[in-house]
C-alpha cells in the first residue's frame, strides 16, 4: 500500500502541477493576448488557481468511484469501490458505498457518518492535539504548493495546436523535461522522468487535462520498488464551481516490481457530486442535519 501511495502522489503531483510553466516559458498562441505583461498576470492568476483547488479538496466531498482492471485494456473493471470522501478538518474520511452510489448497508453507514461526526468535533475544538494536527495538513499544502512552483523551471512546455472540449476551445502544450533545471529534493527530481502533454482552457487559463508517461525507470523507496518506463497517467478537470477547477476522471496504469515481485496499477477515478461542506464547525452542521433526516446522497450512476 504503501508503495501505491507512492506512485499515485508522484502522478497526482505531476497531474495537477506540470502544466504551469506551459504558459511561463512560451509565448501566448495566435488570438491568445501575447504580450510579456499579459503573460506574467496570466501566471499569477495561474498558480493562484491550481493551489485554489488543491486547497478546495479540505472543504469540498466528493463521491469517488474507482475501477480496477488487471489490464489497462481490460474491458470490464476486475473491482469497483465506491466512497464518499468527506474533509474532516485534519484528514480525509472514505465512506464506503454500493456500487450504484448508494449505502449498502444503511446502519453501517449511519455508523460511519457518527464517526465522522465524531472526527469533526474533535477537529474543531482548540487545543494543543488540534493544533499539532492542522499544523501537519498545512506542512503537507505547503509541500504542494512547493511542487507547483518548481514545475514552472522543472519543464519545457512547446504550443502544439487548438483542439475544442464541447463548447471550450482548450490549447495543447507539448511537455519535456527542462534539461537546464536542477532538482532540490526527490520529488522534483522525479519530473526528468516524464513527458506528456496538456490542455490549457482559453478562457479561465485553467488545467483541462493532462497526460504524461513516465520514460525512464523510477526508484521508489530506494531499490525496493521500481515503477518501469511506459507507465501512463492522465487527468480530466472541468469547473465545478465558479472560478474552482476539479478533478472530474483520472487514470493510472503503471507497472514495476516491488523487492522481487511484479506489480501493477491500473484504475480509473470517478469523482462527482462535489458539495461545499466547508471547515469543520460547518460540515458538522450539514452533517447533523443529514443524521437527524437518515438521508444519504446518491451518486451519479
Amino acid at each position: 500500500m504503501a508503495l501505491k501511495a507512492a506512485i499515485l502522489l508522484l502522478s497526482l503531483g505531476l497531474g495537477a502541477a506540470a502544466w504551469i510553466s506551459a504558459l511561463a516559458q512560451q509565448p501566448s498562441p495566435k488570438g491568445g493576448g501575447g504580450s510579456a505583461a499579459d503573460s506574467s498576470d496570466v501566471i499569477r492568476g495561474v498558480v493562484s488557481g491550481v493551489k485554489q483547488g488543491e486547497h478546495a479538496l479540505y472543504l469540498y466531498e466528493r463521491i469517488e468511484r474507482v475501477e480496477s482492471r488487471k489490464e489497462a485494456s481490460d474491458p470490464l473493471p476486475q473491482s469497483v469501490r465506491v466512497s464518499r470522501v468527506v474533509p474532516a478538518g485534519t484528514g480525509i474520511t472514505k465512506i464506503p458505498l454500493g456500487a450504484d452510489g448508494h449505502p449498502a448497508d444503511t446502519d453501517a453507514y449511519r455508523y460511519e457518518l457518527t464517526k465522522l461526526l465524531n472526527s469533526l468535533t474533535w477537529a474543531a475544538e482548540q487545543g494543543q492535539p488540534q493544533r499539532e494536527a492542522y499544523q501537519k495538513i498545512q506542512k503537507k499544502q505547503k509541500d504542494r504548493d512547493d511542487l507547483i512552483e518548481a514545475t514552472r523551471s522543472a519543464f519545457v512546455f512547446t504550443y502544439l495546436s487548438q483542439e475544442p472540449r464541447g463548447d471550450q476551445m482548450l490549447s495543447k502544450y507539448r511537455m519535456e523535461p527542462n534539461p537546464g533545471f536542477r532538482s532540490t529534493n526527490r520529488a522534483t527530481g522525479l519530473f526528468a522522468k516524464v513527458r506528456g502533454f496538456v490542455w490549457v482552457d482559453d478562457r479561465s487559463r485553467e488545467l483541462a487535462r493532462v497526460e504524461g508517461e513516465v520514460v525512464e525507470d523510477i526508484s521508489v523507496g530506494g531499490f525496493l520498488a521500481k515503477v518501469y518506463r511506459g507507465s501512463h497517467f492522465m487527468q480530466e478537470r472541468y469547473e465545478i464551481a465558479p472560478g474552482l477547477w476539479l478533478p472530474t476522471f483520472s487514470q493510472y496504469d503503471f507497472d514495476g516490481r516491488k523487492l522481487f515481485s511484479s506489480f501493477a496499477v491500473h484504475e480509473r477515478t470517478f469523482y462527482s457530486n462535489y458539495r461545499l461542506i466547508g471547515p469543520p464547525k460547518e460540515a458538522l452542521a450539514v452533517l447533523r442535519a443529514e443524521l437527524s433526516k437518515s438521508v444519504a446522497p446518491a451518486a451519479d450512476p
